[in-house]
Parts: C-alpha cells; sequence; structure tokens
C-alpha cells in the first residue's frame, strides 16, 4: 500500500483551534487541519510552514509534535505529523478551503472531522 507522509498545523489562538473544510479532491467538504505533502529534503517542520504559507496567505511558527497519526484510507496509508502551531503574521486567507471555524475544546466535535483527523481530536481536547 502506498504511503503518503503529510504534516497538520493545529493552529491555536486564544484556547481556539483553527479547523478548515477541503474545497477539493476525494475528500471535499471534509474538515482537516491545515498542512500537506511533506517534499523531498524537507523537514516535517519546514512543510508546514511551507503548506500554510500556500494554502491560508499566513506565517506560522512550528511548536511541539503532538502526535504521528497513522491512518489506512482504502488506497494509500496516511502518515501525519501534528504540531501545535502560532500565527506569526499573516490572516488566514483561504485560497483552497471552503470554509474554516475557530473552534472552542467543546466546539470540536461540530464539524465532520475526515478519518484521520478524528484519532487526533481527542488528544487535543486533553491538552487544551
Amino acid at each position: 500500500m502506498k504511503i503518503v507522509r503529510v504534516v497538520a498545523a493545529v493552529i491555536k489562538v486564544d484556547n481556539k483551534i483553527f479547523a478548515t473544510q477541503r474545497g477539493y479532491g476525494e475528500f471535499k467538504d471534509g474538515w482537516e487541519f491545515p498542512g500537506g505533502k511533506i517534499e523531498p529534503g524537507e523537514t516535517p517542520q519546514e512543510a508546514l510552514k511551507r503548506e500554510v504559507m500556500e494554502e491560508l496567505d499566513t506565517e506560522i511558527s512550528v511548536g511541539d509534535l503532538i502526535d504521528t497519526i497513522e491512518y489506512d484510507y482504502p488506497n494509500f496509508h496516511l502518515s501525519m505529523d501534528c504540531f501545535w502551531c502560532g500565527i506569526v503574521k499573516g490572516d488566514l486567507v483561504l485560497k483552497e478551503h471552503e470554509a474554516a471555524r475557530w473552534l472552542k475544546k467543546e466546539e470540536l466535535g461540530e464539524v465532520d472531522w475526515l478519518p484521520a483527523d478524528i484519532a487526533l481530536i481527542e488528544k487535543i481536547k486533553k491538552k487544551l
């Protein structure tokens, strides 16, 4: 099975988490944490900064690793490094996503998360 390595930014401001809704592809309309694929030669942290700049026109700081989520989708295995992140500068402009929300701890269950991201929600709740 093909392995896809990606990174995800759990952007936290004032005890709220930034979530985005996919605007394209096989998982369109599912909710996720912003991020994307790691390019050859990139560290996960470099990939995350690049992806968030490309997708949201925002510079972030990358903090601690929350967890690496391993999830088997029907056509590939996803390995997703998830990091706490902060905003350095920018306004989180949606370039590729359908929608976005700032969610408090008790609101994290209100969106339809993609399967791999669901595994991360409980870990985030414990740390908020």
